[in-house]
């Protein structure tokens, strides 16, 4: 590990009272949470919901445009 990553390391351990241990197993958990394919698409499901959910939204907005053009 780099010098300076280590010392910027210690000092989040010493600000916060945490041991090593604790400081790494959270960098790591967080690197694993941002890497993991499943979490990220589960996140952007949650932001882009799947098309099926606004069905009825959408039925009644493409109505009520059809109500308002001449075919």
């Amino acid at each position: 590990m780099p010098d300076d990553v280590f010392m910027a390391a210690e000092a989040v351990v010493e600000a916060r009272g945490w041991t090593r241990s604790h400081l790494y197993t959270e960098a790591v958990r967080q690197y694993l949470r941002h890497q993991d394919p499943l979490d990220i698409t589960e996140r952007l499901n949650q932001v882009h919901p799947a098309p099926d959910a606004n069905r009825k939204s959408r039925k009644r907005a493409n109505r009520a445009v059809l109500k308002t053009s001449d075919w």
